[in-house]
C-alpha cells in the first residue's frame, strides 16, 4: 500500500476536522500534556507514549472545563460530556501511522478527546467568568503589580556564552539578573547551576539566591515557560525526596510562582503537601503568602482553612507567617482569633524581596486585621 494513504493527518473523532499540533497550554502545571482544541468545541491532550491514559484523560477533562478541576470532578461520562481518541499518533511529525512504525521505530501515540455538551460548557464559561470578576475584585483593593512584558528574543547573530560554576556564582552574588537571564537563554544548564547554589548552611544566602532564581525565571517565562517549569518539576520532587534536605527549594518555588502566577499559579495547592513537614512548614506558609498578595484567589481555591489552626501553634516562627498569610487572604474567617494575638510580642522573621526582616507576632496579627477590616491595602 503507497505511504501516502496509511500516513494522514489527525483529525476530530466528532466532527471530522483536521486538528492542529497539540501545544502546551499558558498556564504550566505540574502534569502536563500537550493540549489543543477543535473548532467544534472540543478539546484535546497528546500523550506521546500512550502509557499515560488516566492521567491525559483527567487533563483533558479538567482543560475542558476551563481548569476549574472540582466541576470536572462532578461531571458524568456520557451524561455530561463525551470522550473519543485517535491512536497510532506520532507527535513529532503530527501524523497518524497505521502501520503503527516509520523508519523502524515504533508510534504509539494518542490524542485523547473531550467535548462538553453544550448546557455544560455554557455552566463552565459561567463559572470561569464569575471566578475572574471575583479575582479583579480581590486584586482591586492590592498594590498593582502587573507582570512584567514579554523578555525581548535574543539576537540569533549573538556569540553564545557557555556558563560554569564560577560565572553563575559571581553574578548570583551580583545579583546581576540581565546577564543571567541572557545566560539561561545561551546556556541552558545555568538553571541547574543556580539550583545547586541553594545547597548553602547560610539561611540567609539561601533566600538571596531562591530571590534571584525567581526574578530571572519571571523574566525568562514570558518567552520560554518551558525550561522554568522544568525547574519547578525538579524543585518539587527535591521537596518530596525524604532521603535529601530542601535547602532553598519552597523558598524558590514561592518566588518563582509569585512573580508569575499568570503562568505557574496551577503549581500553587501542590505546595500544602510540604506544610505538614516541620522542615518545610515556616518556608511553606512564607510561599503561600507571597501568592496571596498578588493572587488571593489561588489560595482560597485550596483547602486553607486546614491552616486556621496554626495561630495557636506554640513556635511564635509559624504564628506569625500565619497571620501575615490570612492578612493577605482577607480571611475574615479567623478575625477573632487574631484579635488573640494583639498581645503576642514574640519575634519571628520573614523574607522581603530577599532579605530576611524581622518582625512580631503581635504586628502581624494587627496588620492582618487592618487589611481584613479594609483600613490598610496591604501589610
Amino acid at each position: 500500500m503507497p505511504k501516502e494513504q496509511i500516513i494522514v493527518r489527525p483529525w476530530c473523532p466528532f466532527c471530522g476536522q483536521k486538528v492542529g499540533r497539540a501545544t502546551h497550554a499558558p498556564v504550566r502545571k505540574m502534569t502536563e500534556f500537550p493540549v489543543g482544541r477543535c473548532q467544534c468545541g472540543a478539546v484535546y491532550t497528546s500523550d506521546a507514549t500512550g502509557h499515560n491514559v488516566g492521567a491525559a484523560i483527567v487533563e483533558t477533562l479538567v482543560y475542558a472545563c476551563n481548569d476549574n478541576a472540582d466541576f470536572a470532578w462532578e461531571l458524568m461520562p456520557e451524561d455530561d460530556y463525551l470522550t473519543g481518541r485517535i491512536e497510532n499518533y506520532d507527535e513529532g511529525r503530527h501524523q497518524v501511522v497505521a502501520t503503527k512504525n516509520v523508519d523502524g521505530r515504533a508510534v504509539r501515540g494518542v490524542l485523547y478527546f473531550v467535548r462538553l455538551h453544550t448546557d455544560i460548557q455554557d455552566i463552565a464559561y459561567r463559572i470561569k467568568e464569575k471566578k475572574a470578576e471575583a479575582v479583579e475584585r480581590s486584586l482591586g483593593v492590592l498594590p498593582e503589580k502587573k507582570p512584567g512584558s514579554i523578555e525581548p528574543a535574543p539576537d540569533e547573530k549573538r556569540v553564545r556564552r557557555k556558563a560554569d560554576k564560577k560565572i553563575i556564582k559571581e553574578l548570583v552574588e551580583q545579583e546581576n539578573i540581565d546577564s543571567l537571564v541572557a545566560l539561561c537563554f545561551d546556556d541552558k544548564k545555568t538553571l541547574r547551576l543556580m539550583q545547586r547554589l541553594l545547597y548553602d548552611p547560610m539561611e540567609e544566602n539561601r533566600w538571596r539566591v531562591a530571590w534571584v532564581i525567581g526574578r530571572v525565571s519571571a523574566r525568562i517565562s514570558t518567552r520560554e515557560p518551558g525550561p522554568i517549569s522544568e525547574l519547578l518539576h525538579r524543585l518539587f520532587e527535591a521537596c518530596s525526596d525524604s532521603a535529601a534536605t530542601p535547602w532553598g527549594m519552597v523558598e524558590t518555588i514561592g518566588y518563582i510562582i509569585s512573580l508569575r502566577t499568570d503562568i505557574f499559579g496551577a503549581f500553587t495547592r501542590h505546595l500544602l503537601n510540604y506544610i505538614g513537614d516541620p522542615s518545610t512548614q515556616n518556608q511553606t506558609l512564607w510561599a503561600l503568602a507571597e501568592i496571596a498578595e498578588r493572587r488571593p484567589d489561588l489560595i482560597r481555591d485550596t483547602p486553607f482553612y486546614n491552616l486556621f489552626h496554626f495561630l495557636q501553634h506554640p513556635d511564635a516562627q509559624i504564628r506569625g507567617q500565619v497571620a501575615r498569610l490570612m492578612g493577605r487572604l482577607k480571611a475574615t474567617e479567623v478575625a477573632l482569633q487574631l484579635m488573640q494575638l494583639d498581645t503576642d510580642q514574640e519575634e519571628f522573621r520573614y523574607c522581603r524581596d530577599g532579605i530576611l526582616v524581622s518582625s512580631t507576632v503581635a504586628a502581624a496579627a494587627c496588620s492582618a486585621l487592618q487589611v481584613i477590616q479594609g483600613e490598610i491595602i496591604n501589610d
